[in-house]
Parts: structure tokens; C-alpha cells; sequence
């Protein structure tokens, strides 16, 4: 093991408990962001642009959801090697990794935009779009897809710094953007003086023109703060994909992607069931789920923040640190996701109102959704845990073969089999659904051999790599040693 050298992002020393909650609440205020950003846009189509312009935005961001699966697992394996390095003290080996991840990904994020927009119209087929919403989903997906590429790049970028231990500046300019999203949406939609009313479409080029603007800032940023993963003169380089560290990206990126393509893909199957009951569901249904983005976020947020912890704890060689990062993590997301719950639990029909109409069914549609549904993001905080932890090895495959079992046989088979003589049948999937993933990841952290997994194999991980470093490494990189 190469000994480490705390830097100003260490999450190898402190205590526990006050360590994960500073680093966790900057990603916690991060999902916040994001959500009050989609909460208001869904708040100027739904009210202004009507139920079927709102369910079209609800139906796009499935699909892109499920799209950008592709290429997060990428990202995602970058953080936790990124975070394994900067623990064991290898700053000039995450470089590495950061050039090959970027690269990687950059490119999947170009194939997706360009294969996205061309299909367009056979992806909203393909979750049954009513008719009354598909002008306004095809408008409004098809700039989205324009943009993605430069969305991708600002997502990557933050991974990687949270994978330093640096969960602030990502705050920051997610800051920036959703702040001129938010000013940019009624003005594009609704026009003024020489800008014309551009409807939804005007949504969906607000986000564009928020987001290459925080992209273009925080990559200035970096550039003139030196920051140490940023790479300078011969380091460029490190772009050009090298195939052992583009071996373990993609072996373990893969099934992380797999990860989010099952649960978006399974949101896919369940939107299409709840198409079934007409664009009044449809609608109850989006606004539903801005409110649960709200609840499941401490759960994603903890995942995210013991994820990287644990990272550089493994990288340090730090067992003991680890183990308590769960528990902590655990209590932490319990706490933070049941205060959200009863929130929206009492507060529903309040809540729901600011996306639907007072004079349509939907609103007592989404309530009955919400006593239904809320419940499950318990069970959902403690798998997002523990699968958090034991990815930060490289042991991806058992949270795949988890969430697969939980979502795809169990929650949509439920669903899917006793919908047309039991309705609810459709909700109550999600508590039982999140109930199996909970119980399945507790097991495997106890019981699975996640602690013996690793991003490179020894073998691979001893050696050198071979593309040109920085002036003053001697012609090579240092080795990286297998955690």
C-alpha cells in the first residue's frame, strides 16, 4: 500500500459523523437545487402551458433519465477510483484517471445526443405518449438532446471533484445554473419586448443556456485555481483513453450504468402503466414525483457522499473507518428522509397544488398516489446506503443483480398482474419494491464478499501505465497499487 497524504479534501481523518455531514450536505443542497430548479419550471408549464405540456416535460426526463444511464456508470467509476487514489496519496494516477474517464465519457455523451435526437419520435411511442402530449414532449425532448452534450461534460466534472473529497465548488455552480434556469424560463416561454414566446420550447432552452454557462465557469474556475486534478501541458495526454484504466472503467462503469438503466427502466414500464389511465393520471403522476425527488433526496445524497468516502478510505487502507461510514450513513438518511416524509404526508394536497390545477381531477389523484408511495423511501435510503459503501470497492455487480430483483421481479410484475382487478396494486409496488432492495443490500453488506473487490485487478494494478506524464515524473507515472 503507497502511503497516503491527506489534502485539503481529505476524508480519511476527523470523525466520523461530522465528516459525512459537512461533506454530505453540500451534494444534500446540490439535490435541492436541482429539485426547487425542476419544481419551479414544472410549475411555470404546468400552470401556464396546461396538464399535457407538464406531463410531456415528466415523460421527457424519464427517457433522458434512462439515456444518460449509458454513460454515468463511467462517471461513477471514475469518482470511486478518483476518490481510491487521492486516499492512498496517488494524486498524479487520478489524473490519469480523469483523462481517460473524461474522454470516455464525452464521447458516449456525443453517440447518445445524436442517436436521442434521431429517435425521437420511436422513444415517446415506445412509452404509449397520448396523443394530446406528444407535440409538446417531441419539441421539448429534442432540444434537450442538443444540449446534452455540454450537461454531460458539467456532471462528469462534478463527480470527479466529488470524488476528491470536494463536494462544495460542484455546489456552487449548480448555484449559478439553476439560478438563471429559473430566471431564463418565464421570460423564454412567455417572451419579451424583442424575445418571442417560445412555449415549452422556451423551458428547454433555458436548461441549455444554464448549464454551458456553468460548464464554461467552472471549468475557468479550475483552470486559474490550478486546481491539482486539472491537467496542464504534457498531462493533456492523459486523454487519449489508456486500456487498462479504460478496462476498469468500463468493466466497472458498465454494470453501475446497468444500475440506473434498471431503475429508469423500470420507471420506463411503470409510466407506461400509468399512460394507461389517461393524461389526468399522467399529471397527477409527474407532480407526484417532484415531490418524491424531494424525499429521496438525503438518500441519494448520503449514497453519493459514503460512496466517495469510502473510496478513500479503501484507497487508505482504512477497514475500520469504513464500516462506521455505513452506520453513520444509514442513521443519517433515516433521519433526513423520515422529516421529508411526514412533511409531504401531511402537507400533500398543499404540495401537490402547486403543480395541478385546483379544477381537475388530478390533484386528488396525486394525493392518494402520495399516502401510498411516500412510505417507501425508507426502505429506498437504506439500500442507497449500503450500496453506496460496497460499490466503493468495485463490487457492482451484486447492487445490479439487487436492484434487478427488486425492481424488475418483483415491483412491475406486482403491478403489471393485478392492475386491471386492483388499481392501487400500481403504487403499492413501490414500498414492496423498496422493501426487497433494503433487506437484500442489508444481507449482502453483512454477509458478501464486497470487501475482497477491486477497481483494477492486482495484477493489472501493479503496473505501469504507459502514456506520458507530467514534466518531472521521469517519463513515467507512478505505479497504482491494488487496494
Amino acid at each position: 500500500m503507497v502511503p497516503h497524504t491527506p489534502t485539503r479534501h481529505s476524508l480519511i481523518e476527523g470523525p466520523i459523523g461530522k465528516s459525512l455531514a459537512m461533506f454530505t450536505l453540500p451534494i444534500l443542497a446540490s439535490n435541492v437545487l436541482q429539485s426547487i430548479n425542476g419544481s419551479v419550471n414544472a410549475i411555470w408549464v404546468g400552470h401556464y402551458l396546461g396538464e399535457a405540456a407538464l406531463a410531456a416535460t415528466s415523460i421527457a426526463n424519464t427517457i433522458l433519465f434512462l439515456l444518460l444511464s449509458l454513460v454515468f456508470g463511467i462517471g461513477m467509476a471514475s469518482t470511486i477510483l478518483v476518490g481510491q487514489r487521492i486516499g492512498g496519496g496517488q494524486t498524479d494516477a487520478a489524473k490519469q484517471v480523469v483523462g481517460t474517464g473524461f474522454s470516455t465519457f464525452a464521447i458516449g455523451a456525443l453517440l447518445i445526443a445524436i442517436g436521442g435526437s434521431l429517435a425521437t419520435a420511436e422513444l415517446l411511442a415506445l412509452l404509449q405518449t397520448p396523443v394530446d402530449v406528444l407535440p409538446y414532449a417531441t419539441t421539448y425532448l429534442r432540444i434537450i438532446f442538443f444540449g446534452l452534450p455540454f450537461t454531460l461534460i458539467y456532471i462528469y466534472l462534478t463527480m470527479v471533484l466529488r470524488g476528491a473529497g470536494d463536494s462544495k465548488t460542484p455546489m456552487y455552480f449548480l448555484l449559478l445554473s439553476v439560478t438563471l434556469d429559473i430566471a431564463l424560463n418565464p421570460l423564454l416561454i412567455f417572451g419579451l419586448g424583442p424575445i418571442p414566446a417560445l412555449g415549452i420550447a422556451g423551458s428547454a432552452w433555458a436548461t441549455f443556456i444554464a448549464n454551458i454557462t456553468s460548464l464554461t465557469a467552472l471549468m475557468t474556475f479550475l483552470y486559474r485555481r490550478k486546481h491539482f486534478l486539472w491537467l496542464h501541458g504534457s498531462e493533456l495526454a492523459y486523454l487519449r483513453p489508456q486500456r487498462k484504466l479504460l478496462f476498469a472503467l468500463v468493466t466497472k462503469g458498465v454494470p453501475m450504468g446497468l444500475q440506473m438503466i434498471v431503475m429508469s427502466g423500470s420507471a420506463v414500464v411503470m409510466i407506461g402503466l400509468v399512460n394507461r389511465f389517461g393524461s389526468q393520471t399522467t399529471a397527477a403522476f409527474g407532480a407526484a414525483m417532484q415531490l418524491w425527488n424531494y424525499i429521496q433526496m438525503p438518500a441519494m445524497a448520503v449514497g453519493m457522499a459514503v460512496s466517495s468516502m469510502a473510496a478513500q478510505n479503501v484507497g487508505a487502507g482504512l477497514w475500520h473507518r469504513v464500516d462506521r461510514i455505513a452506520m453513520t450513513g444509514i442513521g443519517f438518511g433515516l433521519l433526513l428522509t423520515g422529516i421529508l416524509i411526514g412533511i409531504v404526508f401531511l402537507f400533500s394536497q398543499h404540495a401537490l397544488g402547486l403543480f395541478l390545477p385546483d379544477d381537475g381531477d388530478a390533484l386528488a389523484i396525486g394525493v392518494h398516489i402520495n399516502q401510498i408511495v411516500v412510505w417507501a423511501f425508507l426502505f429506498f435510503s437504506v439500500a442507497m446506503t449500503l450500496m453506496g459503501v460496497v460499490r466503493s470497492t468495485g463490487a457492482v455487480m451484486a447492487p445490479l443483480l439487487m436492484l434487478f430483483v427488486a425492481l424488475w421481479l418483483v415491483r412491475i410484475p406486482f403491478a403489471t398482474l393485478l392492475i386491471d382487478d386492483w388499481p392501487d396494486a400500481l403504487w403499492w409496488s413501490y414500498p414492496l419494491g423498496s422493501a426487497i432492495a433494503a433487506l437484500l443490500a442489508i444481507g449482502y453488506y453483512r454477509w458478501g464478499g464486497w470487501r475482497k473487490a477491486h477497481m483494477i485487478a492486482p495484477a493489472s494494478a501493479a503496473a505501469t501505465y504507459e502514456t506520458p506524464t507530467a514534466p518531472g515524473a521521469g517519463g513515467k507515472a507512478p505505479p497504482v497499487t491494488a487496494t
